[in-house]
C-alpha cells in the first residue's frame, strides 16, 4: 500500500502561518527592538564619536534595528511599506553622501530615519495605549515609543544644522565625532528630559520652537502614559471580578 503524498498547502494556510510566526514572534521582538534602540544610543553612537569603534559599524547596527522594526510592523502594511521605503532612501542618501556631501543627501538619509520612527511609532502607540491588559510588553512599547521622540527630533536637529551652520551653540567642529552626531543626541535627550544643561543652546527660531516642543512632550507624554496605563490596569482588575 503506498503511503499518502501529502497535500500542498494553500496559499491561504501559508498566510494563516506566516501570521502566526508574526504573533509569536512580535512579543520578543519589541525586546529586541528595545535594546537594539538602547544600544544604539547608550553604547555606539557615543564610542563612535570617541573613535573607539569603527564608524562602519554605526550603520550596521541601524540596520538591525530597522530589520527588527520590519518584523514588529510587517503586519500593517502601510507601516511595513513605509519602513521599505525609509531604508531606500536612508541607504541612497548615505551613499551619496559619502561620495558628495551635500544638504540633499543628508535630507535623503535623514528623511527615510524618520519615516521609519514614524511609522514604528504609529503602530506601538496603536499597541500601547490600545484597550487590554498592562503587560510587560506593553510597558516596552512605551519605553521604546519615549526614544523614539529623542531619536525623531535628534533628526531635525541634525537638518537644521546641515541646511543652517550655527543653529546651535557649543557644538564641535564638523567630522570630529566621524558622523554619530553624538552631541546633537545628547542635545536631544537632555531637551526631552528637561535636563537643560546648559551647554549646548539652540540659537536658530526653527531649532528654538522644536526644542520647545521636544521639552513638552517630554512632560505631557509620561503623565499620559501613566494615567493610561493606570485606567487599563484598573479596567482589567473590575473585568477580572465580575464588576
Amino acid at each position: 500500500m503506498e503511503p499518502k503524498k501529502a497535500r500542498p498547502m494553500s496559499v491561504e494556510t501559508w498566510r494563516k502561518r506566516i501570521k502566526e510566526w508574526h504573533d509569536q514572534s512580535r512579543e520578543p521582538g519589541l525586546s529586541v527592538l528595545l535594546a537594539v534602540q538602547a544600544l544604539l544610543i547608550f553604547v555606539v553612537v557615543p564610542l563612535t564619536a570617541m573613535g573607539v569603534i569603527p564608524s562602519p559599524f554605526l550603520p550596521a547596527t541601524f540596520a538591525v534595528l530597522v530589520i527588527c522594526i520590519l518584523v514588529f510592523t510587517w503586519q500593517s502594511h502601510v507601516a511595513a511599506f513605509a519602513v521599505t521605503v525609509a531604508v531606500g532612501l536612508s541607504a541612497v542618501g548615505t551613499i551619496l553622501w559619502r561620495e558628495n556631501p551635500t544638504p540633499l543627501t543628508e535630507w535623503l538619509s535623514g528623511g527615510g530615519r524618520l519615516i521609519a520612527i514614524v511609522a514604528l511609532s504609529v503602530v506601538i502607540a496603536r499597541v500601547v495605549f490600545a484597550p487590554g491588559r498592562v503587560t510587560l510588553h506593553r510597558v516596552q512599547g512605551a519605553i521604546v515609543l519615549y526614544l523614539n521622540f529623542g531619536l525623531a527630533f535628534f533628526t531635525f536637529y541634525r537638518l537644521i544644522d546641515v541646511l543652517s551652520p550655527g543653529a546651535f551653540s557649543g557644538l564641535p567642529p564638523h567630522g570630529k565625532e566621524f558622523g554619530s552626531g553624538a552631541t546633537l543626541l545628547y542635545f536631544s535627550f537632555t531637551t526631552l528630559t528637561t535636563l537643560g544643561y546648559g551647554d549646548l543652546a539652540p540659537l536658530h527660531p526653527l531649532a528654538r520652537s522644536l526644542a520647545t516642543l521636544e521639552a513638552a512632550i517630554g512632560q505631557l507624554y509620561p503623565a499620559t502614559l501613566l494615567a493610561r496605563l493606570v485606567s487599563l490596569e484598573i479596567a482589567h482588575r473590575r473585568e477580572a471580578n465580575g464588576g
